[in-house]
């Protein structure tokens, strides 16, 4: 496996043209959230804990829908390498159709039984009403938010990265706008707290699909499909589709449900470990937006050659990534490590969870390599050639059999402050990376998944 694109000018300027506005994409999103947990902070750490244990149902869910449209992308990818755009919006009508049944099952959870969900987490009762509260009204963005991710990834597949960010750059700052009207009650609104914070994500998740839509059906681009070509679809393109699709399904939840098991460790230990999770889990997002970059561009780019037949510069591209990966993440986790005093005195809390805080974020910095090498190897490299089995059972193992048993046995039995915790749960990271690279290095991940479609 030879890197032969390192110094490939043609190289960079794609990745870069993929990479950058993803980045970018993320780090407003990550930031304004930042912003927004600054602004809930000041509501007291009870209220970040609640609306951080209530989004674990929107993660859970997220991260479903990631698992739907990562699979779908494959397809879209390796479609657009070969210039294929009936079969290109068969695949996203079959996006939105599975994106939608599962927004209206979480959303069905989280508005009829919040308090339910919530009690898994933690039996404080002033974490779960407050919860509850907030989870009602964010409840009717799911359907929302899974049609404009829908689109979104699709658009990414085709290399046209900058729409979803200009849309998702509006919405965020919609949404922090109206935080801070909502919340606090600022220019007339009234002081809603937490459900003014829910209220504010419905309002932008409802301008983020407007704009999607309008600007996509506008130009009559790829993926202006009409109703009737998205739902074109027989039992024999779905079985080939999900064929490939579902381990990534499988591979997302069963992923999103051992960070739930993860929160539910934490909560055992104290409020206040939640909170420093909280808060230390936002400010990790910013730096994660390089990983997040590189590996999307990585899926659509080794995407598009494997679908046009371009087997061995597929394999060089995946090459290059790996050592691109670990190399630009251990410069970030320096940075978050020096940044982090910084960054935490934004943060209205006790000395506590200012100092759990503190901790975990350097643990965070000191991984960050490999957290970096592990999402270019699991969304770009093994999804990208099609080798979603072993995507699946890598991220299972790597989680279940090491990460979850050790985040109870530190919590529960050892009774471990959070940030050993969290040390311990690291560990399932080098795990991954240590398989997974022998994998990449066989060239037994590259798979064309439409060649016979």
């Amino acid at each position: 496996m030879n890197p032969t694109y390192l110094k490939d000018k043609h190289f960079y300027k794609t990745m870069l043209g993929i990479a950058l506005p993803i980045a970018l994409q993320n780090l407003i999103s990550s930031s304004l959230n930042m912003v927004d947990t600054v602004m809930i902070g000041r509501l007291g750490e009870t209220e970040i804990a609640a609306v951080g244990l209530a989004n674990q149902v929107f993660f859970l869910f997220i991260l479903l829908t990631f698992g739907v449209n990562s699979g779908c992308a494959i397809f879209i990818a390796q479609f657009w390498g070969k210039k294929d755009i009936f079969n290109i919006r068969r695949v996203l009508g079959l996006a939105l159709i599975s994106g939608g049944m599962i927004s209206l099952s979480f959303a069905a959870g989280a508005f009829f039984v919040p308090s339910f969900i919530l009690s898994i987490f933690t039996k404080d009762k002033t974490v779960i009403e407050l919860g509850a509260q907030y989870l009602r009204i964010v409840s009717f963005s799911y359907f929302i938010t899974a049609i404009s991710f829908a689109y979104g990834f699709a658009s990414r597949s085709i290399g046209k990265a900058k729409l979803p960010m200009m849309v998702s750059a509006v919405s965020l700052l919609s949404n922090t706008v109206l935080n801070y009207l909502l919340i606090f009650g600022k220019m007339g609104f009234p002081a809603m707290g937490l459900r003014g914070a829910a209220l504010a994500t419905l309002i932008a998740r409802s301008i983020e699909l407007f704009l999607m839509l309008k600007m996509i059906y506008k130009d009559g681009e790829v993926l202006a499909g009409k109703i009737k070509e998205m739902l074109n679809l027989d039992l024999g393109f779905m079985a080939k589709v999900f064929q490939t699709a579902l381990p990534v399904i499988l591979n997302e939840g069963f992923w999103s449900l051992g960070m739930v098991m993860y929160s539910i460790a934490y909560a055992r230990i104290s409020t206040e470990a939640i909170a420093s999770i909280q808060i230390s889990n936002t400010v990790q997002n910013v730096f994660m937006v390089v990983a997040m970059g590189l590996g999307n561009s990585c899926a659509v780019m080794l995407g598009n050659e494997i679908g046009a037949g371009h087997r061995k510069k597929a394999i060089s591209y995946a090459a290059t990534f790996s050592i691109l990966g670990p190399v630009l993440g251990a410069a970030m986790g320096f940075v978050l490590i020096l940044a982090s005093p910084f960054i935490l005195s934004l943060f209205k809390v006790s000395p506590t969870v200012y100092e759990n805080a503190h901790r975990i974020l350097i643990l965070m910095g000191l991984f960050m390599a490999a957290r970096i090498f592990n999402t270019i190897l699991i969304v770009g490299i093994l999804r990208s050639g099609g080798d979603t089995k072993f995507s699946l059972f890598l991220e299972m193992g790597s989680v279940w059999l090491l990460g979850v048993p050790l985040a109870f046995v530190g919590a529960i039995l050892w009774k471990l402050p959070v940030y050993w915790v969290y040390a311990l749960i690291s560990l399932e990271e080098l795990l991954k990376a240590s398989i997974g690279l022998p994998r990449v290095i066989s060239k037994k991940w590259v798979r064309n998944v439409v060649e016979h479609m």
